[in-house]
């Protein structure tokens, strides 16, 4: 009687100690960071993420304070990390460029934080190569999280080349785009006012816009200065409709 190896899918070599399955799976790590910022080497076809920049900075900015961590090879091949806090303050921005100029930066990667950000990047951007990440692409494996190794994770992915940087336009073009913001929300706001001021008439039983293209317009503006004022005989709020206004009401006469 024929015997069947269990292991229909072994396939033996020339040797004993030469076997292997037939459809082995490919075992391969994804590179991760180690103590110390090196990047643990892979198994199988993949390779070690190559370092690009050796000079890096990371920023972690808040409203008050930013950390600063540098990153730098060591002597002996290791990563070597500086860390420190400054102030986002005109003064604590200008200590914070000369401690980065001190250490020769190629490199200053910050993350995006609300507005926080815009105070640092203008003062470094004219002596530094800035990378301005989004949030979610330096987003750090859940555990246990501070300033510091916030700051050490940014100096890590972008000396590794793992993040790309934000666009961020040159300063006229952000003057122009703060100048037009600002103008809509102004026009924003006024329509907002003009709506809330129909509102108010409306309640009040005044049905200005029914006989006005717009409360805005001349005759609309004269009568609810006259309103404010204090006049409340309609016949004499209907004698300052000008002429096109006067014209949709057979009642009101003509100027």
């Amino acid at each position: 009687m024929e015997v069947v190896d269990p292991v229909e899918s072994l396939v033996l070599g020339r040797g004993t100690s030469d076997c292997r399955y037939e459809h082995e799976p490919q075992i391969r790590f994804s590179p991760r960071s180690l103590p110390g910022g090196r990047i643990s080497s892979t198994v199988g076809k993949e390779q070690a993420v190559d370092q690009i920049y050796e000079r890096v900075a990371g920023l972690d900015v808040h409203r008050d304070n930013v950390v600063a961590c540098f990153r730098r090879l060591g002597p002996r091949g290791g990563v070597v990390f500086e860390k420190d806090r400054f102030a986002t303050t005109t003064a604590g921005l200008q200590v914070l460029e000369a401690w980065l100029a001190e250490r020769q930066v190629q490199l200053v990667a910050m993350e995006a934080t609300g507005v926080y950000w815009k105070p640092v990047y203008y003062a470094l951007e004219a002596r530094f190569t800035l990378w301005l990440c989004n949030a979610r692409n330096v987003k750090k494996v859940p555990g246990r999280k501070t300033d510091m190794s916030d700051a050490e994770w940014l100096a890590d992915v972008a000396a590794h080349g793992m993040v790309r940087p934000s666009f961020v336009p040159p300063a006229p073009i952000r003057e122009l785009r703060e100048l037009t913001r600002y103008r809509k929300t102004q026009i924003d706001a006024r329509v907002s006012e003009v709506q809330r001021l129909e509102k108010v008439l409306q309640d009040a039983g005044i049905k200005l816009s029914s006989v006005a293209s717009k409360v805005r317009t001349q005759s609309g503006r004269a009568m609810v200065e006259a309103l404010i004022a204090g006049e409340r005989d309609g016949v004499k709020l209907a004698e300052l409709a000008k002429a096109g206004c006067a014209s949709r009401s057979p009642r009101w006469p003509r100027r």
